[in-house]
């Protein structure tokens, strides 16, 4: 008696089918990527005061080390693999929680606004899917097309209204920059980039021309140096009125709207305690 032949199994889809040819690199732990980024940071600062202090060796002893940890590209997979939706997602989701409905709704007639993005690590996220920006993309080291590779503190300052932006997206990129002093002139720069506020009415005044700032929640929560009261004293001595704000366990969020044409604060703020405790961290942002 004949046997029949068995059925070969029905391929659903041709990745089913196929063998793999590329292995994924492997997704980084949670806590791996903030050990990471907090040892970046650390050498970073380390490297700053070396510096200050002409001691050559020490910053190519700091340098060697950044390299050993991979640098600013293994800062920038850290930083990616964070924006994945099961780590808490893209950060620009909650800039469109708080402008998407205006910009949505048929009260708004403004078209599509100018959104520089510092820092930037992807083309496709919640922001470019909006529909809503004509974005342009800065990072120091630029992960894929449509992303330039740029210091902003180095980007050429706008000569006239038709090259400033409606809004500037500084995300999980202040707390990087290693000096405080730094971290203030990188905040006054943002205004010499931002669209007069007279260009603006109605509700529209409300949002822009604005900057949309994320930090570590540690940086405002819980350091020696600065508070929300402080960073809001700050952000309106150069011009900034907070419009909303959002506190994770992780993060802070802040949309803030550029109120005047002035450039510059006018008031200094020095590196101050207003907290004290050992287990406070020393982030600052001072204007002098």
């Amino acid at each position: 008696m004949a046997t029949r032949p068995k059925k070969k199994g029905v391929v659903k889809n041709l990745a089913a089918g196929r063998p793999p040819t590329v292995t994924k690199p492997k997704s980084l732990a949670r806590k791996t990527t903030k050990s990471i980024i907090n040892k970046l940071h650390l050498l970073e600062k380390r490297k700053v005061q070396a510096m200050k202090k002409n001691d050559n060796a020490q910053v190519a002893a700091i340098e060697a080390e950044i390299e050993a940890l991979g640098g600013i590209e293994k800062y920038q997979e850290a930083s990616l693999q964070g924006q994945r939706h099961d780590r808490g997602g893209d950060s620009s989701n909650v800039l469109m929680e708080w402008v998407g409905p205006y910009l949505s709704s048929e009260e708004y007639k403004g078209g599509r606004l100018r959104m520089l993005e510092v820092g930037a690590l992807s083309t496709k996220n919640v922001c470019a899917q909006s529909n809503h920006f004509d974005i342009t993309r800065i990072d120091l080291n630029s992960q894929e097309p449509g992303i330039l590779e740029q210091d902003f503190m180095e980007r050429p300052l706008p000569k006239d209204e038709s090259e400033k932006f409606d809004i500037i997206s500084l995300s999980l990129v202040l707390n990087f920059v290693p000096d405080h002093k730094d971290r203030g002139e990188m905040l006054v720069r943002t205004t010499q980039f931002l669209t007069s506020p007279k260009r603006f009415s109605g509700t529209s005044a409300a949002f822009f021309p604005s900057l949309f700032l994320v930090l570590p929640a540690p940086c405002v929560t819980n350091s020696r140096y600065l508070d929300q009261e402080r960073l809001a004293a700050i952000m309106e001595s150069i011009g900034y009125e907070m419009v909303e704000s959002k506190t994770t366990q992780r993060l802070v969020y802040y949309l803030w709207r550029r109120t005047s044409d002035q450039v510059g604060n006018d008031r200094p703020f020095r590196k101050e305690e207003i907290r004290s405790g050992s287990s406070r961290n020393n982030f600052a942002i001072t204007l002098l």
